[in-house]
């Protein structure tokens, strides 16, 4: 069998500030987008030549060049990598994205769902948002709250989840109920304190402008000039679903997160974010998001491996067919 032909590019005006920022310590921006396309690149000095299909080559050199001309100053690895998702992306059209009011001027949906779900937040009273561990569904739902806050269109950010995952293990951890569920909710933590600051949240949480509690604890309540957010919704029970949304008073909006693929209930125990999303799907002012492994914004990796386990359920669910 012949090997593909190699791709060759001379990077132009030579600039060696520019090519030691683009190439990173140790050249660790190169293997980003040699793993990000599935090539491998060889370079010596402004020369690059890359081996691989020559439509991920293609990708490669487009790559190469767009943050050769970003690299007048240093790119970390966090940078590389969100540029290569909206590199990944430029072939769809994408709207012009919200501004969000954080601590983070520079946050914006980095695929065209990501503004898509953004906007139906802002647009909608109860929105979904379905997909794969990684989207950004959690972190830009816990945005949308902050600017709302920010923008004094809610007096409170309140963040619950099932504590679903502890199962039976909950016995065995210290404390009363809020205690033993905190672990579960560190995520939405680290959110709040990444677009708010430490000091400010901490402030807020004593002010009581902000809540982080279990989803039992929302039995019973209603959630006035709110903005709410249940993740990991795929491990409530319909007779949870059902609760929470009917928690919602005047002046609030709730974003509902989950992964469909990732369901922690007992064998036998049909999801409450599944019923919802067949029971809702056609009510006017719920808006549903469907997240693919695309809008994957983490490791380049993690999408390879999202679509692994995607194409082993199909064959799998696909033989237990053939075998019934």
């Amino acid at each position: 069998m012949r090997s593909m032909k190699p791709t060759e590019i001379t990077l132009h005006p030579l600039d060696n500030v520019r090519l030691a920022n683009l190439c990173g310590a140790l050249d660790e921006n190169i293997r980003q987008i040699e793993t990000a396309f599935d090539v491998t690149i060889a370079r010596r000095g402004e020369h690059f030549t890359l081996h691989g299909s020559v439509p991920q080559a293609q990708a490669a050199v487009r790559a190469l060049r767009h943050f050769y001309e970003c690299a007048d100053v240093s790119l970390s690895v966090d940078d590389l990598q969100l540029g290569l998702i909206e590199l990944s992306n430029l072939s769809q059209a994408v709207p012009l994205a919200p501004v969000l009011m954080t601590r983070k001027s520079e946050l914006h949906g980095r695929t065209p769902r990501q503004v898509e779900y953004l906007r139906q937040i802002q647009e909608h009273d109860i929105t979904f948002g379905i997909g794969p561990a990684g989207t950004g569904k959690t972190y830009l739902a816990v945005a949308s709250a902050v600017d709302a806050f920010e923008r004094e269109h809610v007096e409170r950010i309140i963040l619950t989840r099932p504590a679903v995952e502890a199962g039976e293990r909950l016995g065995f951890l210290p404390g009363d109920l809020a205690q033993k569920v905190d672990p579960y909710l560190r995520p939405l933590y680290d959110a709040l304190y990444d677009l708010m600051g430490f000091e400010r949240v901490t402030k807020l949480f004593e002010r009581g402008c902000i809540e982080i509690a279990p989803l039992a604890f929302m039995r019973g309540r209603t959630l006035s000039r709110a903005f709410i957010i249940l993740d990991e919704a795929q491990n409530t029970t319909p007779e949870q679903m059902k609760m929470f949304l009917t928690r919602i008073g005047i002046g609030s909006r709730a974003v509902i997160t989950g992964d469909l693929t990732q369901v922690d209930l007992p064998r036998g125990h049909k999801s409450g974010l599944a019923e919802a999303a067949q029971v809702l799907s056609e009510v006017r002012g719920v808006a549903f998001t469907h997240f693919l492994k695309e809008d994957v914004v983490r490791h380049p990796l993690v999408a390879r491996i999202v679509a692994a386990y995607e194409s082993h359920t199909l064959a799998r669910n696909q033989q237990q067919q053939n075998q019934q």
